[in-house]
């Protein structure tokens, strides 16, 4: 399921589209959808609501994240950088591994 991604052209934009995804989508409050909110913890997502956030931002930019992004991943922020550098909109996040960059990067031509 696609959603628009009109306007969105750097990673806060990236950012603000994600946290209207979760708020849309899981009722989320939005206070609660900070840059250094635990996806699990401090938002209360499972990880069945994280993987289809993966998924709408997959199929919605274009992007693939490759096996294991969820062991990569624990803060809001973090789903954003790594999904903008992903698109092309920042560089690549510091607190990836350098063995998962090269899984984005296999299947990502933009990375």
């Amino acid at each position: 399921m696609s959603k628009s991604i009109e306007g969105v052209s750097n990673w806060m934009h990236m950012f603000r589209w994600i946290v209207k995804l979760i708020r849309d989508e899981y009722g989320i409050d939005e206070t609660l959808l900070t840059r250094n909110a635990t996806l699990e913890t401090d938002i209360g997502l499972s990880i069945e609501q994280v993987e289809q956030v993966l998924e709408y931002i997959a199929e919605s930019f274009e992007v693939s994240f490759p096996g294991g992004t969820l062991d990569e991943l624990v803060k809001l922020e973090e789903l954003c950088l790594l999904a903008s550098w992903m698109k092309g909109y920042y560089k690549r996040p510091e607190f990836i591994s350098d063995a998962f960059e090269g899984r984005c990067r296999a299947v990502n031509a933009i990375a």
